[in-house]
């Protein structure tokens, strides 16, 4: 029974995320922003495109960019009295150069040299290449245009429809949680793997805490807070906040800012990872459990909760708790 209502879940997710793809096909021409996809598929901005990440395996704007230009080289194979800009157009490019610059970064080519056959040429193992013999894109050598636009296609559906791989994930319990209040350091920039950025943070952090009697072990709790999401914001904007739990009168000042984690209903799920395992147990935990779970996302931020010294762990592995906020759906 419990694995016929997660299957109903999950299809659920996929259904939605689906209902998505169908709209940005049918609208491929269009200007299609962040907030119109996740209205079509009943996802808050911010968690939909990490959904749909964990789901597809593209970021969303990647996804677009692909679909628009896979769609460009078969119209203008299909279609060979429309001018190449007509085509650029039709696909959602802003112009000219912009699509010019995007065919010949995914084929080795020019829109140009493509209409006239050259993807037809210079086949090796298996694969059309470009003038230095590499492959070009994922173009197989029997390539036929709308054969490869479908197949595209196809392959995508199948990995909407996949489970993602959730073995990272030791439990996950939803419950609720009072508010947090934090003291927090905030970073502003690419953090992705970087553990010795985040092993300062929180050495500055506590350096500050130290003196002031605010680290109070073991009632202090650390958590990193997330304000962007990486797939979206550029890395060099993303904003990452190292918290230490302080209580509600204690006082901050210069750097070191105050905050308040809010309460509710949050899926907290258990992790033992590497340092460079962090991206995959989010992947797990938004691609993998939450489409079978009876939730979706709710918004309010996204946490890690420290559990170990990583240095103290035989293996030197992280224990660490992802807070996801959800809603049931």
């Amino acid at each position: 029974m419990q694995d016929l209502k997660q299957k109903y879940l999950r299809e659920e997710y996929t259904a939605r995320i689906n209902r998505v793809i169908d709209y940005i096909e049918a609208n491929i021409s269009k200007d299609l922003s962040l907030k119109e996809l996740a209205t079509v598929a009943h996802f808050s901005p911010f968690h939909f495109h990490r959904i749909f990440s964990a789901m597809v395996g593209e970021t969303l704007n990647g996804f677009i960019k692909r679909l628009r230009i896979e769609k460009a080289a078969t119209m203008l194979v299909q279609n060979p009295k429309k001018s190449i800009t007509e085509i650029a157009f039709e696909c959602g490019f802003s112009g000219s150069s912009a699509f010019a610059r995007t065919f010949q970064e995914t084929f080795q080519m020019s829109a140009s040299e493509w209409r006239a056959g050259e993807y037809q040429k210079n086949s090796k193992n298996g694969k059309t290449g470009s003038k230095e013999g590499k492959p070009v894109g994922n173009i197989r050598q029997d390539f036929d245009v709308y054969s490869f636009y479908i197949d595209s296609m196809t392959k995508q559906m199948w990995r909407v429809e996949m489970k993602t791989n959730k073995e990272l994930i030791t439990n996950v319990e939803v419950k609720d949680i009072p508010e947090m209040h934090v003291a927090y350091l905030r970073h502003i920039g690419p953090y992705a793997g970087d553990e010795q950025l985040f092993g300062n943070l929180f050495n500055r952090l506590c350096t500050w805490a130290g003196p002031r009697g605010l680290l109070r072990f073991p009632e202090t709790k650390f958590v990193t807070i997330y304000h962007d999401n990486p797939d979206i914001t550029d890395e060099t904007k993303l904003r990452t906040d190292v918290c230490i739990t302080i209580p509600l009168d204690a006082q901050v000042d210069g750097e070191i800012g105050k905050a308040t984690i809010p309460a509710g209903k949050y899926a907290i799920a258990h992790f033992e990872i590497m340092p460079d395992q962090y991206g995959d147990a989010w992947n797990a935990v938004y691609g993998g459990w939450l489409p079978e779970s009876g939730y979706q996302p709710d918004d309010r931020p996204c946490f890690e909760l420290y559990l170990n010294d990583p240095k103290e762990h035989p293996e030197g592995k992280h224990v660490v708790d992802i807070y996801a906020p959800v809603k049931p759906m």
